[in-house]
């Protein structure tokens, strides 16, 4: 047996498992959902991918038992929930009381704005340090007998960050296909309902930093 035939069946595993983490709808779907709607595939896509990289990142800190930094991060687990908590709220503000234009028109996404979406989002995921257990607790599932090789460790945490990936490309596919099919008031009534259950999320966050 081959080295990528051994790993494969680790990596299809995987990306279920990785998919699996990022289907739950949450604050960064709704984010990832409304930023499609109301900008674009491009922000949504970036909010996605930096998603995805978060999930990625935690894998490979669980994967590498990486526990000084792990330990780093849930030791600062109040303050990073709160640090959250206050970004979400800021983004539900931002967007309950955003307008779409007159004219109906739909926004012009900007390369600024999609480079933004992707590191806001990617701050936004890595503030939850509890994703560490989760994910360690995924890794030990799927840990060979006799623990990790670099090679195994390698193929499960891109298995993980391809699954999370392809989940939010579906999602913005979807969403972009009816995008321009909204008008302003739908479109209004969509910021509205995000903003407000950005802003739930945000005061649940800060609740959990308290």
């Amino acid at each position: 047996m081959t080295v990528t035939s051994s790993l494969a069946p680790i990596f299809i595993t995987a990306m279920g498992f990785g998919l699996a983490v990022a289907a739950p709808v949450g604050p960064m779907a709704i984010l990832c959902m409304r930023r499609s709607l109301t900008e674009g595939w491009r922000p949504g896509l970036a909010t996605g991918f930096g998603i995805a990289t978060g999930d990625g990142l935690y894998a490979a800190v669980a994967a590498l038992g990486l526990t000084g930094i792990s330990e780093f991060m849930l030791a600062y687990d109040r303050p990073l929930h709160l640090a959250a908590g206050l970004f979400l709220i800021y983004l539900g503000l931002k967007t309950f009381w955003r307008r779409p234009a007159e004219n109906g028109a739909l926004p012009a996404p900007a390369a600024v704005s999609t480079l933004r979406a992707f590191w806001g989002s990617l701050l936004l995921t890595l503030t939850n340090p509890p994703t560490i257990i989760m994910f360690a607790a995924i890794f030990a599932a799927l840990a060979p007998k006799g623990g990790f090789e670099p090679m195994t460790a390698a193929a499960t945490v891109g298995g993980v960050t391809l699954g999370s990936l392809l989940w939010w490309v579906f999602i913005v596919g979807g969403v972009t296909l009816f995008r321009h099919a909204l008008g302003r008031r739908v479109r209004l009534w969509i910021d509205r309902l995000a903003g407000a259950f950005l802003m739930f999320f945000g005061v649940a966050e800060i609740r959990r930093g308290l």
